[in-house]
């Protein structure tokens, strides 16, 4: 087990103070030094082991794009992959992509939700966003890595879709002893992704880490 210790802050410069402002301000009855004291603090601490699925959520605007970022600043760059930064191959199609044998390759693409043959024969720039999206994951799983990092997981799928994907990911993670850094909204895939480590975001700021025991 490791533990991992995440403290950002942003501090807010307070704005050159305009008619619009000052009315805002007194509506809400805030001063202008108080003003200039508001920023955000992010502080987080967490015991993380091999193949644990760390799911972060809360409210948009909560920062939770902002713990990932700062979660995969900590691990060494070898050592992980972020789905954002994964780039579409151009003229190969999606079986043709995945590194390995045939057989491995058609499974994973099935664990990231791509078992359709016609996709599967199909170019990955001719695939909807929610195709890139699974396909990016699928890339993801076959780079073999020890972190995988996702934003907005399952945020472009549709609910169904998502839960699929989010219990195959479940059981590659244990399988695989692959840890998965994931962030979204969307809280109604808990029940399929099953999260060792739930990280809750909420937009005054606090942050309530849960494990699962």
């Amino acid at each position: 087990m490791a533990t991992y210790s995440v403290s950002k802050k942003f501090d807010s410069r307070p704005p050159v103070i305009t008619d619009k402002i000052a009315a805002t301000m007194r509506m809400f009855g805030l001063s202008t030094d108080r003003l200039a004291e508001s920023g955000v603090i992010y502080n987080c601490r967490l015991k993380i082991n091999d193949g644990n699925i760390v799911y972060i959520t809360g409210p948009s605007g909560s920062g939770k794009s902002v713990l990932l970022k700062e979660l995969e600043k900590i691990i060494p760059a070898d050592d992980s992959v972020n789905l954002d930064r994964i780039k579409l191959p151009v003229g190969k199609t999606l079986i043709d992509c995945m590194d390995g044998d045939f057989l491995s390759g058609l499974k994973l693409l099935s664990v990231a939700g791509l078992n359709d043959v016609f996709c599967v024969l199909g170019e990955p720039a001719n695939l909807s966003d929610g195709q890139k999206y699974r396909f990016r994951l699928a890339t993801a799983l076959a780079a073999k890595k020890k972190f995988i990092f996702a934003d907005e997981f399952c945020s472009n799928l549709d609910r169904i879709t998502a839960a699929v994907v989010a219990y195959n990911v479940c059981k590659f993670a244990k399988r695989n002893s692959v840890t998965f850094i994931l962030a979204s909204a969307h809280q109604d895939i808990l029940a399929d992704l099953q999260p060792d480590v739930l990280v809750v975001r909420e937009l005054a700021g606090k942050t309530e880490v849960v494990y699962k025991k």
